[in-house]
């Protein structure tokens, strides 16, 4: 048990693919929790150091995982690569659009004659 009064999950690889799943999720902004939700902002580079990661962890273990953990690893890193690009050609968008509205014409002057 922990120090915290509940049962932590047995130390299990697939435990590890969710936990960095999950990591890069709240990073992009697809997980949000608590009363402060809406003000976790995108942290782009944090989601790919975490899809990286688990990556690096695909590599590593070619050849030594059962069917099912290969198909976790596959499946998680497909969905997060695809998300990751969802939410930054988003953001992408948003920062542009932004930059649009904020960036107006000069005011147009007359010449005094």
């Amino acid at each position: 048990m922990s120090d915290s009064g509940f049962p932590l999950p047995p130390p299990t690889f697939e435990f590890l693919v969710f936990s960095l799943k999950t990591q890069a999720e709240i990073r992009l902004g697809l997980l949000r929790f608590g009363a402060e939700a809406d003000e976790d902002p995108i942290d782009l580079p944090s989601a790919r150091h975490a899809i990286d990661l688990l990556g690096m962890l695909s590599e590593k273990t070619r050849g030594n995982l059962s069917l099912e953990e290969q198909r976790l690893i596959e499946n998680s890193l497909t969905e997060l690569r695809f998300r990751y690009v969802q939410v930054s050609e988003s953001a992408s968008k948003q920062s542009a659009a932004a930059a649009d509205s904020t960036s107006e014409d000069p005011p147009a002057t007359t010449e005094e004659a």
